[in-house]
């Protein structure tokens, strides 16, 4: 773009090159003319100023037609690849084929998602869509609205309700939480309320909060739990629940892998809590890309077969 004068393009109709050419493939005014659904006068203004853009006479009349100069051949032979360029750009819509296209997408994700997500997600790519590839963006639920109205990703997987002008939020639908821990730290099989407020627990905060919504909900009964270990991150975890003797309650996507792999044993929460919202969240500019509205329909029927 640094090459180009704007001001050049000030005194340039497009039209007068579309008569160009067909002047080129007619040698007639009044074929032009009926070719480009216009009145023979129109056709011969616009050549008139065609001739005094181009300071070239661009058309001499003969016995055989509208003979072109040496200059509108000229230009004829570079402009046509350009005009032909300009019209699949701006009448042929962009496609995405995920089967022949190699592109990256950028989602925005929490650990936890990632860790429930993406496994299934890179499985399921790696026939549906050969050459694309994933680059995870962290994105806790603070984050996601910042990082999507910057464009910092193509989609985020996100919970909680905020919204934002730039952006478009899909809710797709409710989870819950279980409870995990160790057998062999905590060796019991069905949880309680006493038992679940009589151990230490682990609590995953994106802001170092000591407390939660499971706290609150435990107040309202008149019971409290010691939280021993806070932290940002649900990796640190499963190795954690099997050297203490602790629970940590989390999204309930977690809980099957986690006791396969684990050892871990998993339970309702045995209090009442509200369910969090799965949403993806797109930057309005994005919105009629095909590309990111095929990501947005894998993502959207992945969650729709997890939760």
């Amino acid at each position: 773009m640094n090459n180009i004068n704007e001001n050049d393009f000030s005194r340039i109709d497009l039209n007068l090159l579309v008569v160009l050419m067909v002047m080129y493939e007619v040698r007639s005014v009044t074929q032009a003319a009926n070719r480009l659904y216009l009145g023979q006068p129109a056709v011969s203004a616009a050549l008139k100023r065609l001739r005094e853009m181009f300071d070239d006479a661009l058309f001499i009349r003969t016995s055989y037609g509208m003979t072109p100069t040496p200059r509108a051949e000229q230009l004829v032979q570079q402009s046509a690849p350009l005009m032909q360029g300009l019209h699949r750009v701006i009448f042929t819509p962009d496609a995405f084929d995920p089967q022949r296209d190699n592109r990256r997408f950028r989602i925005g994700i929490s650990d936890w998602l990632e860790q429930w997500l993406m496994p299934d997600l890179l499985a399921e790519l790696a026939t549906a869509a050969p050459g694309v590839d994933i680059h995870v963006v962290a994105a806790d639920p603070w984050q996601a609205i910042p990082l999507m109205e910057q464009q910092q990703a193509d989609v985020v997987i996100t919970v909680g309700n905020e919204v934002s002008r730039d952006l478009t939020r899909e809710k797709i639908g409710p989870a819950g939480f279980r409870t995990v821990w160790s057998r062999q730290q905590i060796a019991m099989e069905r949880l309680t309320l006493a038992q679940f407020v009589g151990h230490q627990h682990a609590l995953v905060s994106y802001r170092g909060a000591s407390e939660s919504a499971l706290d609150h909900a435990l107040q309202r009964l008149g019971k409290s739990r010691r939280v021993r270990y806070v932290t940002p991150h649900f990796s640190s975890l499963p190795l954690l629940l099997q050297q203490l003797p602790l629970f940590a309650t989390v999204p309930q996507g977690l809980a099957p892998a986690w006791c396969q792999r684990y050892g871990l044993n998993a339970a309702p929460v045995p209090v009442e809590m509200p369910d969090y919202e799965l949403s993806l969240l797109w930057h309005n500019a994005q919105q009629d890309d095909p590309a990111n509205r095929w990501l947005r329909e894998t993502l959207r029927s992945l969650l729709q077969r997890k939760i």
